[in-house]
């Protein structure tokens, strides 16, 4: 059974579609901890929205927090401190995607980092990078300190147009597996996370 975090090498590189897309390649459940910022829609609604097998079971945040900003100052603004007890996995047999807030090192608490809730739940890692000056730099230190810290990373997901000498350095340094490329779509649609869908199906039948 897969039980996936995904989290990204910063903010805006796409973890939401990739997360749809994983979603429904493996009609898996979705769950994400801490949501920051509730407008226009949450990215559970964004999941919702483009997921369209019936199976998918969609469980609340745990947080649900108003401020669009990092989880740790979004609830201190309503006079919250997040705590490890606070996570705990739903109880669900399905596979099960976990969406992450930011990148890896994103404080959730004082003390208490996306990474730390990572290991605390006990997760293997997608990583999504997103092709810009320093992402080799921003996804090297992503993977790095995964690596660091024990946890498995099952693979890399390119976003945007093809890069092939960031690509190529990043995969050759790391050797982490690459699973299918996603595109910037200008129409993101269920058809579209669809199509990807199947592809992301295929790679995980053939690992």
């Amino acid at each position: 059974m897969e039980k996936l975090f995904i989290t990204g090498i910063g903010t805006d590189v796409g973890k939401t579609f990739v997360s749809a897309i994983l979603t429904e390649a493996l009609q898996a459940d979705y769950w994400k901890p801490v949501q920051a910022g509730l407008e226009p829609s949450t990215d559970a609604g964004t999941v919702r929205s483009l997921v369209q097998n019936p199976v998918s079971r969609f469980w609340p945040e745990r947080h649900r927090l108003h401020l669009p900003a990092s989880p740790h100052a979004a609830a201190a603004a309503e006079g919250l401190t997040l705590q490890p007890v606070d996570f705990e996995l739903p109880a669900t047999e399905n596979h099960l995607l976990v969406e992450g807030a930011g990148g890896l090192l994103v404080p959730l608490a004082p003390g208490f980092l996306i990474a730390d809730l990572i290991q605390q739940l006990g997760l293997d890692v997608v990583v999504v990078s997103r092709n810009y000056l320093g992402s080799i730099n921003h996804t090297l230190l992503t993977l790095e300190a995964l690596h660091s810290r024990g946890i498995r990373v099952r693979g890399l997901v390119f976003n945007g147009e093809p890069t092939p000498a960031t690509e190529s350095f990043i995969q050759q340094h790391t050797g982490v597996p690459l699973l299918p490329r996603v595109r910037l779509e200008t129409d993101v649609s269920p058809a579209v996370v669809s199509r990807y869908a199947a592809e992301f199906r295929q790679w995980f039948k053939e690992m």
